[in-house]
């Protein structure tokens, strides 16, 4: 009879339990429709020369990070990020590492469906010395990214990429 019991319990109670989200630290919750695989076609890309980035962002460290890894090309280049809530700074961080040997460590604010992030280049031989990006979801369930390169303040050149979802994707590195 207790076994009866126990086993109707767990059946009432297992659908629950497996519907509910993994937990993300509140403060981190903006980046949730961002969570998944995504491909994403660069503005200036062609069908003789495509430039496509896939883009994972996954919860990381019990819900405490949002972890990014992404290629560009299956690994001609690419990265990974870890996204943190920092108590002391009041604001989301990053820090993000490249193939190329450079890292960056940015902040980000989130304002409704859009992220604004701010980064400084550590390591850049000669390149941009920081970067200024915006996400943007849009209602057909897309995300737009517009990025300035910058040097000593001063506009270095820009990136554009739209993503749509592409779940199973999943970056490549060489």
């Amino acid at each position: 009879m207790k076994t009866a019991s126990f086993i109707a319990l767990l059946l009432a109670v297992l659908p629950a339990l497996l519907a509910e989200e993994p937990s993300l630290d509140p403060n981190l919750e903006p980046l949730r429709p961002f969570l998944g695989s995504w491909r994403g076609e660069f503005k200036n890309s062609t069908p003789e020369k495509p430039i496509v980035d896939t883009s994972l962002w996954e919860r990381a460290l019990n819900g405490k990070a949002i972890r990014i890894v992404h290629s560009i090309n299956d690994g001609a280049y690419g990265g990974e990020t870890l996204v943190t809530w920092d108590a002391e700074k009041k604001s989301i961080v990053y820090h993000y590492f490249s193939t190329a040997g450079f890292r960056t460590e940015g902040t980000m604010k989130a304002a409704g469906k859009k992220l604004e992030c701010h980064e400084v280049v550590i390591g850049s031989i000669g390149a941009a010395t920081e970067v200024k990006s915006t996400f943007e979801l849009s209602d057909d369930k897309t995300f737009r990214t517009e990025s300035t390169y910058l040097k000593d303040g001063k506009p270095q050149g820009t990136r554009e990429v739209t993503y749509k979802r592409a779940d199973g994707a999943k970056p490549v590195f060489k």
